[in-house]
């Protein structure tokens, strides 16, 4: 029995990840200097921090590393705030679920009031009972603590929730703590993606196919 499921947001339902490789050259961008072009990927893996440092030496910026590191963070914001969209299918996915009484809960590694405002801009907060952040409870997806709380908050136990991540580290993490699990794809993990199927109870390429997650968790 299905009693309650936990989202993530980025990659799962917000097409969202493109931002964090995108940033840099935006900010360049904004400072008339184009951008090598592999420098998403090299900035991806880094902190905001050493991002800003990057930045600052291989692009010989005038602006201190925290102006560089305010800037970005700006762009960020401006991005969940006015330009992310939800991935295909996403509201139509949450409706679903929530008409059959499924309880839901968002556990995000982003911020707080980032995933609020597009969540509100794009009509799914309603949706969810409760939303946890990795900063707030204080572990990452390599840790459990966030979905354990999330099903706390819902009063159900792991075996009855399904989580839906598009990243492997927290979906195995999940699955590791007892929580029966859905994969989502996106491009950001597609290397991933073989290993995804194989962890995953069951395997979405989009959420436009309701009736078939419902089929297939509900005999």
């Amino acid at each position: 029995m299905i009693r309650g499921a936990v989202f993530d947001m980025d990659g799962t339902l917000l097409d969202s990840m493109g931002i964090w490789t995108d940033v840099g050259a935006r900010y360049l961008a904004a400072q008339h200097i184009e951008a090598n072009e592999h420098l998403g990927e090299i900035l991806f893996p880094m902190s905001l921090e050493q991002g800003s440092v990057y930045l600052k030496t291989h692009y010989h910026l005038s602006e201190s590393t925290e102006e560089i590191r305010a800037g970005i963070l700006s762009i960020i914001r401006n991005f969940y705030v006015s330009e992310v969209r939800l991935k295909q299918g996403a509201a139509a996915f949450l409706s679903e679920l929530s008409k059959r009484g499924i309880l839901l809960a968002a556990a995000t590694s982003s911020d707080r009031g980032l995933i609020e405002a597009a969540c509100g801009r794009l009509r799914i907060l309603p949706y969810f009972q409760h939303i946890f952040t990795c900063s707030e409870i204080g572990e990452g997806k390599d840790s459990p603590a966030i979905y354990l709380k999330a099903a706390a908050s819902l009063g159900a136990q792991p075996g009855e929730i399904f989580v839906f991540e598009d990243a492997l580290h927290a979906l195995s993490t999940a699955k590791q703590a007892g929580f029966r699990t859905a994969a989502v794809y996106d491009a950001s993990s597609a290397d991933d993606a073989q290993a995804l199927r194989t962890t995953a109870e069951i395997y979405l390429r989009d959420l436009t196919d309701f009736s078939q997650f419902w089929a297939a968790v509900s005999q």
